[in-house]
């Protein structure tokens, strides 16, 4: 009945039913362990004072350096097929301490800093991983079909979790929300597994079917290497760039003004709590019945650039109107937006790369430039209200950034258009066409 459902709505092949279950699967299971914990991360950065958040966001770009040449020795060394299971092992151990921690200290502050730093580390690394493994079994005409489908189960367990979180953090406490999200984490790289046994069984007659079985090779500092000398991969670094600034500047917005219309702790919570079903609940309806549909016809440009220049809008509304409730539109608008539109479209940016680039480079740039754009823009966020005095100023800045961000995403998208039709990968070192991984639309 399933198989039924999705051939007939969701135009899936017959074959390709099970894979996107299994990739359903992974994303729904890793997001509910993430947004169980994901509330209560904001709330502690709330506690620490809003005038310090960036001060967190540094500390979170300084650990993501940090934990690179960590992933990069993985990548290097671990067979290609094994590297999602050794980092969901390495974060499913990093949860176990944690909640060990909690119940030793449960109100030590510096614990509590450590666990937001550590949270959002882990939720930019685990989630490239988990992208990863698609964009390196997948065919670049299945993931305008199919990414967003599956990506649906980020919407999915965005849900879940805050519910689980809600419901269970009475009986089992926060130390039992952890053990339960390292266990999540475990069935989440489990449902990766049947993703590449599904690709197993219908292998590409190419180099990069064949080497999954074998080690990347290279340096542990070979994505960052590889993103400065490709002019493409440089391209989705600044996407990203200016994807994450514009982020912090609304994600700052968000505190100044939950903590000034909602005193109360609990309350905090409670709209964190909120707008986190609200931007799920229309992320997974278009991810259901929009997304795929308008990448098939209108290709991966309308992903990239539409949520940024609808972002630039919401930022001139906010410049008229700084109140919480016009904030909280353009926020649902932009991180629903995010889930549904733009993380699939940038995705398949990685289709068309050679496989290195897919698990290095792509890790280097979800994560070393996301958090690195993060803490300098915190910092610009910070300095334009000192400065002006005004949070007019800074929406306007905002509004700027977001278009230049639309800018870059629709030049993205027609270079991927030329590399996807010329049947060729790009080289991460030159950008000289190589032969692609599967670019047949059939599995």
């Amino acid at each position: 009945m399933l198989r039924r459902w999705l051939t007939r709505s969701f135009n899936v092949e017959d074959d390709e039913v099970a894979p996107v279950v299994a990739g359903f699967s992974m994303f729904f299971l890793l997001f509910a362990g993430y947004f169980m914990l994901r509330p209560v991360r904001e709330t502690m950065g709330i506690t620490g004072g809003v005038d310090n958040l960036q001060w967190l966001f540094t500390g979170t770009f300084v650990a993501t350096l940090a934990a690179m040449p960590l992933f990069g020795w993985i990548a290097a060394r671990v067979r290609r097929r094994r590297i999602l299971h050794w980092v969901f092992g390495f974060f499913a151990s990093n949860l176990v301490v944690f909640a060990l921690g909690f119940q030793a200290w449960p109100d030590n502050v510096w614990l509590a800093r450590a666990f937001y730093i550590w949270l959002s580390v882990f939720n930019l690394i685990a989630l490239s991983v988990a992208w990863s493994v698609l964009v390196d079994v997948f065919a670049v005409g299945q993931a305008k079909r199919l990414f967003a489908l599956m990506a649906a189960g980020l919407s999915a367990g965005g849900l879940v979790g805050p519910l689980l979180g809600v419901i269970l953090v009475g009986p089992i406490g926060h130390s039992g929300l952890l053990f339960l999200s390292a266990l999540l984490l475990i069935a989440s790289a489990f449902a990766a597994r049947l993703v590449q046994r599904w690709r197993d069984a219908r292998p590409i007659p190419d180099f990069a079917a064949a080497g999954r079985e074998k080690p990347l090779g290279g340096s542990p500092f070979a994505g960052a290497t590889d993103v400065l000398r490709s002019p493409y991969l440089l391209g989705i670094a600044l996407f990203v760039l200016l994807l994450a600034s514009v982020s912090t500047f609304l994600y700052f917005e968000q505190a100044r003004l939950v903590e000034a219309t909602f005193p109360l702790k609990t309350d905090q919570t409670r709209v964190f709590g909120t707008i986190d079903v609200i931007v799920q609940t229309l992320a997974i309806l278009s991810q259901l019945f929009l997304t795929g549909r308008l990448a098939q016809r209108m290709g991966v440009g309308v992903l990239l650039v539409a949520v940024p220049l609808a972002t630039a809008a919401g930022f001139l509304w906010l410049a008229l109107a700084p109140t919480f409730a016009v904030l909280a539109v353009v926020m649902v608008a932009r991180r629903a937006g995010e889930y549904a539109f733009v993380r699939p479209g940038r995705e398949m940016l990685y289709t068309v790369v050679a496989p290195e680039a897919k698990y290095k480079a792509k890790n280097f740039n979800d994560t070393v430039v996301y958090r690195g754009a993060d803490a300098v823009s915190g910092w610009v966020k910070t300095g334009v209200d000192l400065l002006a005095q005004q949070p007019a100023i800074a929406a306007l800045l905002g509004a700027l950034i977001a278009l230049a961000w639309a800018a870059t995403g629709a030049g993205l998208a027609r270079a991927q258009g030329r590399y996807a039709q010329t049947v060729t990968a790009v080289d991460p070192i030159s950008d000289a066409a190589v032969p692609l991984a599967g670019t047949s639309d059939k599995g």
